[in-house]
């Protein structure tokens, strides 16, 4: 377990930081969360435009907010404190060389990363509800980026980052899986064959009104990151 805790400083500090204030300014803006509310709009539009009662709408919402609750909120709440593990910019050993941005250094305990299972558990569920590639790897890719982010900030060892994916995809598949039972319940849906739509009657127009959304958010993020560069 010791060499197992070394390796994760050893890779956190290869992770860790730059001498780039563009970089600086680009993850801090990635890692905040109001910069992903369109996203999140943009899926709620998706799920509005392509879901044909109220029934089956608030039921993907609700699940997607279970899948926040279990993955992030019971993890804040319970296991972080219980397991109380130093993040990296208060671990004793090395918390005096971590690079701080902006002196951000989270809270005292960061095992498991809330960013890393919030994240992956929607971008799996919302993949599994949709069935669109473009769309799976867009939400897969936000959620890296996230973990990234957090690593880079040095708030979360690789470790915390790879337990935290872990439980999202466990989450996200089980939210997926309760949809499917509730949405039985509610209406059988049939499956859709058409070069318009994905499998599970999604419109891909719509889809890529998300991914528009998704790229154009990660321009503002570099935007903001030239910013820093002149401030």
């Amino acid at each position: 377990m010791d060499t197992l805790i070394d390796i994760d400083r050893e890779l956190l500090l290869w992770f860790n930081g730059s001498k780039s204030l563009f970089l600086d300014g680009l993850v801090k803006t990635l890692t905040t969360a109001v910069t992903w509310v369109p996203l999140y709009v943009s899926l709620l539009y998706l799920v509005l435009k392509n879901n044909d009662n109220v029934k089956k709408v608030l039921l993907i919402v609700a699940c997607a907010a279970l899948c926040v609750f279990l993955a992030g909120s019971l993890n804040d709440m319970i296991v972080k404190p219980s397991v109380a593990r130093w993040r990296p910019t208060h671990d004793p050993v090395i918390g005096y060389v971590v690079d701080v941005v902006n002196d951000y250094r989270g809270g005292d305990h960061g095992f498991f990363s809330s960013h890393a299972a919030n994240t992956f558990s929607l971008a799996v569920f919302f993949a599994l509800l949709v069935r669109s590639r473009v769309l799976t790897v867009g939400l897969v890719l936000w959620s890296l980026v996230n973990c990234w982010t957090r690593m880079y900030l040095g708030v979360h060892f690789p470790g915390d980052i790879l337990c935290g994916l872990l439980w999202g995809g466990l989450v996200g598949t089980a939210m997926w899986f309760l949809y499917l039972r509730m949405r039985r319940i509610l209406s059988p849906s049939p499956g859709y064959i058409s070069s318009q739509y994905t499998s599970t009657g999604y419109h891909l127009v719509d889809v890529d009104v998300v991914i528009t959304v998704l790229a154009a958010t990660f321009i503002y993020a570099i935007l903001r990151g030239c910013f820093y560069l002149y401030v």
